[in-house]
């Protein structure tokens, strides 16, 4: 690439062809070092999100700045989420100021009307250490900007006064800041964290920004109220837009109101100085006239409501004329998408890495060999870089490292890696250089960051063997010595430098130090409640007794269980035929980017339909997380082949809700698709059945007058049930006579502790999606004391950022007093009430209302728990919460946060000490769960709070109870294992063998590489849970990324578990290396052949065999590194 390119006089125009892969980043990085400020208009959002972050690799000197697009369709009910206003506002303020070097933007958000400049200049102001302060003119001020006063900042735009101290989180800054006043003075001003409160550094100033895009003051609203009436016939006070703007709240959607908040509005172009050079990104012509055609057709279809008239096109957003008229003035270049004719860059030809082949790099290395200039590769992450570095390694490459794409060029070694956000590589001719991204490396298997973000998904299994929740004074369970108390975690030295041990304590005081590198050993103790856990005495046989003891019942249920699985395997189920081309066809018709754990679970149901035995699969996942497209994929093949599908859902407005999205799916398919609930007339009625009878209806929804006997399939394949647990048992037995014959689904979002443990012990087909969509946020959770401010606020909150309100007060008969007194409270809402005593009609006409946000609160009973989907409702209030259940509090917490914006979920409760001692359990459990996904997890603490027992009835509760719940789930996986597999399971270890390994060097992770106890304890956990090589490289990635590289004690932990995972096959069951010899001891008949231990021995001098189960290698080993070396080196000779 040319170092210099002569640039465009303004008005004049340039042509390039786009480089290939992320050359252009490159090419436009040098051309912003000679032009500034450069504006890049890409026709694509996810373009412009890219370049931002490839630009500053390139030219990390750079300011670059995005202004994002609202991500809200014209005229959409919602409005734009806070953090992208607070960028927009940041961005437009650095461009007004010239401290913005190169501005990228989609070309679609160039059309926008933007607020006059003068909005900005006049609402910023800036707050300095050492200033006098009048905290009531900050307030007044704060107010007139649009921010909002709260007890405690959350997000950008709020504001809090607590005496001397004021929070305040600024629009456009990452970070809240606090200030500290000494009389009216500003002693300090610090950022602090949001979610621990802890202050973080010193600032000398902060700015504060516009809290929104238009002015909400007196003037604004007159302005806004003049301009309204002027624009639209009627009466304004009609318009609940009108209204709200009128009360000081700003309505969802109001920003595609904008241009009656100013007398005239600006343009982005109005913003940019007269000498920054234009360039446009690919077909933003093609781009932007695709936008006015939506616009204008979305315009036809929503125009017509008298509630919320809507401003024609060419008042909120720029002709195209006047779009490419506004382009001239300036100097512009055109980057054309297509191939680079001129050469300039190429293509990285074919370098995938192939695990399957004996030389996995071969192509790499032919490449390499091939290239004579100099080649960078760049990993996503420093994790990534460690794992590949490594890989590279063992597999005869070792480029060097390097830090910058500077340190790059500086540098001669040939073959270099790196860290980059680069999403592809592309080579330089001119200057003989390459650069390879993982996107080349792993052709077919290409891990986006964000994307492995969303993916640590936690296995099902491993969470109840977690250790993240254990707290000092919770009781354990060590396989080999029983349940002791956890007293935390200490530091000893045994003469080889210190090492991190789990501090236990027994019956009668006795104590047990465990090495960390052994908690594989250690699980939860789930059975009775934590107090009355039964401790026992060291040594004492005792512990031995009960697990014999449990081992015997564990093999006569495992044995029963197996029948059951018999019976089921022997019957022949449906063999459903897939036509490949119509499902993926239907597949693509789906929005959304499938998450890892829905496309495992979506993959698993049509495995399970194509495989001929019946399906039973149990899918759990937390509410919102996709589960509805399972049971779609599943109701297509089910109907591509001819059969019928039955819908199952508890609640007449979930079936309707269902009716609409399976109609909308199957929309382009020739699918009949009925609805059987009271809201369908006699008629309508008898049709359906007649329809299911006779086969014309495909798929059937309802509720459960479904399974009443008198009702006909012609050729039923599918059953999907909708939340189980909400049926009753004379139902269930109904459900259970139809699982012998039909297919059978079932979704759930908190599967009913019974039901988990069956499917934890394998006996239905589980599975759990437990990752978060993209961009859903976790619900923040507050247990609070009842009281009419916090109520306000959190009601405030929410009706001014335009969204709705669930406020849930399960009393029916003083629901009508509570409506009283949130009127008085809250004279700004517009409050519906729904509650199970209202006529169906009626309940059905207030949902209806509250979904097309004709109320912005809903007073409402436990009815909502299986509600509708209201997306731009995002705050839910929860009257005494500490009379619902665990189940009941997740459901009804998950009726929010629906959408991309932050959600939260008050509990308020009577003064703490009124509370039961389980209900203040239950609420502390719900509060820890904030994580999305977490409704596996609220299964878990149910289990254990309701005590774990009755996995098939009462009888073993009392074993259960002797030896933990966990520890007696493996023995019964392990025992119905070895049954399945015609063996008997082995009573001296019935968890199947465990490797000590002691390389006498310390290894742990030290306390100045995570400080948090908690933290190390769960990481420590994760890794004994480690099952495989792969499973630590991630763990490995993940250190790498969150602490930086990993000191010498925690490569020393690592090594111990890769030995630990490799020993396991070949029956070791412990290593001990030690500076001069390594030891390796053997299980009863290990599973390798004996006649390599003899050829071993025989022909080297160092080794020899000491006992019938132990081998010896005498040899020097210094270093840990050394002792690793020789272990591995002797498996590769074992195996």
């Amino acid at each position: 690439m040319p170092p210099r390119i002569s640039l465009p006089a303004p008005g004049k125009r340039l042509s390039f062809a786009s480089p290939h892969g992320s050359g252009d980043a490159l090419f436009l990085s040098q051309i912003a070092e000679q032009a500034r400020p450069l504006v890049i208009l890409t026709a694509q959002a996810h373009d412009a999100q890219r370049l931002l972050e490839e630009i500053r690799f390139f030219a990390p000197t750079l300011a670059v700045h995005l202004l994002p697009d609202w991500e809200t369709l014209p005229y959409d009910q919602f409005s734009p989420h806070q953090d992208l206003v607070s960028e927009r506002l940041a961005t437009l303020y650095q461009v007004t100021h010239n401290v913005c070097d190169v501005l990228l933007a989609p070309a679609t958000t160039a059309l926008y009307r933007l607020a006059p400049r003068a909005f900005l200049a006049a609402h910023t102001f800036f707050i300095k250490q050492g200033e006098r302060l009048d905290s009531d003119a900050l307030r007044a001020q704060l107010a007139l900007a649009g921010y909002t006063h709260v007890n405690q900042v959350l997000s950008p735009g709020e504001f809090s006064v607590r005496g001397g101290l004021i929070d305040l989180f600024p629009m456009g800054s990452p970070l809240p800041y606090r200030l500290d006043l000494f009389g009216d003075e500003i002693e300090t001003i610090r950022t602090f964290d949001v979610d621990t409160q802890r202050s973080i550094y010193p600032v000398k100033e902060i700015r504060l920004l516009p809290a929104r895009e238009f002015p909400l003051d007196d003037a604004g609203r007159n302005t806004f109220r003049s301009n309204f009436r002027e624009k639209f016939e009627g009466d304004p006070s009609k318009s609940r837009t009108y209204k709200d703007i009128s009360q000081g709240l700003a309505p969802a959607g109001v920003e595609y109101y904008l241009p009656l908040f100013f007398n005239e509005t600006a343009t982005l172009f109005d913003y940019l100085p007269e000498d920054a050079t234009l360039c446009l990104h690919h077909e933003v012509e093609e781009a932007v006239e695709g936008f006015w055609r939506d616009t204008q057709s979305r315009y036809r279809l929503l125009a017509g409501d008298k509630d919320r008239p809507l401003l024609p096109p060419d008042e909120l957003f720029l002709p195209l004329d006047r779009f490419f008229g506004s382009l001239k003035p300036f100097a512009r270049i055109d980057l054309t998408s297509g191939t680079a004719d001129n050469g300039s860059t190429l293509p990285v030809p074919a370098v995938q890495v192939d695990r399957r082949a004996d030389n996995p790099l071969e192509k790499l290395q032919g490449f390499a060999s091939a290239f004579t200039g100099r080649i960078l590769l760049v990993a996503e992450s420093l994790g990534r870089r460690e794992t590949m570095s490594q890989f590279l390694g063992e597999n005869g490459l070792k480029p060097a490292l390097c830090e910058t794409w500077a340190d790059f060029q500086a540098a001669s070694d040939k073959f270099m890696l790196g860290v980059a956000p680069l999403s592809n590589g592309f080579a330089l001719p001119g200057v003989s250089q390459a650069l390879i991204t993982e996107t080349e490396l792993y052709a077919t298997q290409v891990r986006q960051v964000r994307r492995r973000e969303a993916a640590k998904k936690a296995s099902s299994e491993n969470l109840l063997r977690d250790l993240s929740e254990v707290k000092v004074g919770d009781p354990v369970v060590h396989e080999q010595h029983g349940i002791g108390r956890y007293l935390g975690l200490v530091n000893l030295d045994l003469g080889e430098g210190e090492t991190e041990f789990l501090h236990l304590e027994y019956a009668g005081n006795d104590k047990l130090y465990v090495p960390v590198s052994q908690l594989h050993l250690i699980s939860r103790y789930s059975g009775a409640a934590p107090e009355s856990a039964p401790l026992h005495r060291l040594g004492s046989g005792h512990w031995e007794k009960a697990k014999k003891k449990a081992l015997k019942q564990v093999r006569d249920t495992a044995a029963e269980l197996l029948n059951l699985y018999a019976q089921r395997a022997a019957r022949q189920g449906h063999v459903f035929n897939i036509k490949p081309h119509d499902y993926e066809a239907f597949a693509a018709s789906f929005d959304f980017e499938e998450t890892p754990d829905q496309a495992a679970a979506i993959q698993a149901v049509v495995e399970d339909m194509t495989s001929g035995r019946p399906m039973d699969r149990l899918i759990c996942g937390d509410v919102g997380f996709g589960k509805t497209e399972v049971a779609l994929r599943a109701a297509f093949v089910a109907v591509a082949d001819g059969k019928q599908v039955a819908i199952l859902v508890p609640t007449t407005l979930l079936a309707e809700q269902h009716f609409l999205n399976f109609s909308d799916r199957f929309a382009d398919w020739p699918v009949k698709i009925a609805e059987l609930s009271r809201f369908r007339s006699a008629k309508e009625t008898t049709e359906a059945l007649k329809g299911l009878a006779e086969g014309k209806v495909d798929i059937v929804i309802g509720t459960h007058k479904l399974i009443q006997p008198d009702i006909q399939f012609k050729n039923l394949g599918l059953v999907i049930i909708d939340e189980e647990h909400r049926f009753g048992v004379r139902q269930k037995e109904r459900l259970k006579a139809l699982r012998a014959e039909v297919d059978v689904l079932t979704l759930t979002a908190t599967p009913i502790p019974r039901t988990l443990s069956m499917s934890l012990e394998g006996l239905r087909d589980f599975s759990v999606i437990a990752t978060a969509p993209q961009k859903r946020l976790s619900i923040k959770t507050f247990v609070h004391p009842y009281s009419e401010g916090l109520v306000r606020e959190a009601v405030l909150r929410e009706l001014k950022r335009g969204g709705q309100v669930y406020f849930l007060h399960n009393e029916v008969d003083t629901i009508q007093n509570m409506r009283e007194k949130l009127e008085t409270l809250l004279p700004e809402a517009r409050i519906g009430v729904a509650h199970g005593q209202l006529r169906e009609r009626e309940l059905e006409h207030v949902m209806r209302d509250f979904y097309q946000q004709r109320f912005n609160l809903l007073l409402c009973s436990t009815i909502i728990e299986t509600g509708i989907d209201i997306p731009s409702a995002n705050t839910i209030i929860m009257h005494r919460a500490d009379k619902f259940g665990l189940a009941q509090l997740h459901q009804l917490r998950g009726r929010v946060g629906r959408s991309h914006h932050q959600a939260y979920a008050y509990l308020l409760t009577p003064e703490s000490e009124a509370l039961t001692a389980l209900a203040k359990k239950r609420l502390e459990a719900i509060q820890m769960m904030e994580d999305l996904g977490a409704g596996f997890y609220l299964a878990m603490h149910d289990l254990e709070i309701r005590g774990a027992g009755e996995i098939l009835g009462e009888s073993q509760s009392g074993e259960m109870q002797e030896i933990g719940f966990t520890l007696y789930a493996a023995m019964l996986e392990n025992t119905v294992k070895a049954l399945k597999d015609g063996r008997e399971p082995d009573m001296e270890a019935p968890l199947g063998i465990t490797t000590e390994i002691n390389l006498h060097t310390p290894a742990l992770l030290p306390n100045d590489y995570c400080g948090d106890i908690n933290e190390r304890l769960t990481i420590y956990k994760r890794l004994a849970n480690c099952e495989t090589l792969e499973q630590l490289d991630a763990m490995h990635e993940e250190l790498v990324d969150r602490f930086g590289l990993l000191p010498p004690a925690t490569r020393a932990l690592f090594d111990t578990h890769r030995l630990r995972i490799l020993a396991k096959p070949l029956g070791i069951v412990k290593i001990d290396a030690g500076p001069d010899s390594l030891k390796v001891q053997f299980q009863p008949q290990p599973p390798i052949d004996p006649l390599k231990i003899i050829t071993l021995i025989q022909t080297r001098r160092n080794f020899k065999l000491s006992g019938p189960d132990r081998l010896m290698v005498a040899q020097e080993m210094p270093t840990a590194e050394k002792r690793m070396e020789c272990a591995l080196a002797l498996f590769k000779e074992l195996n």
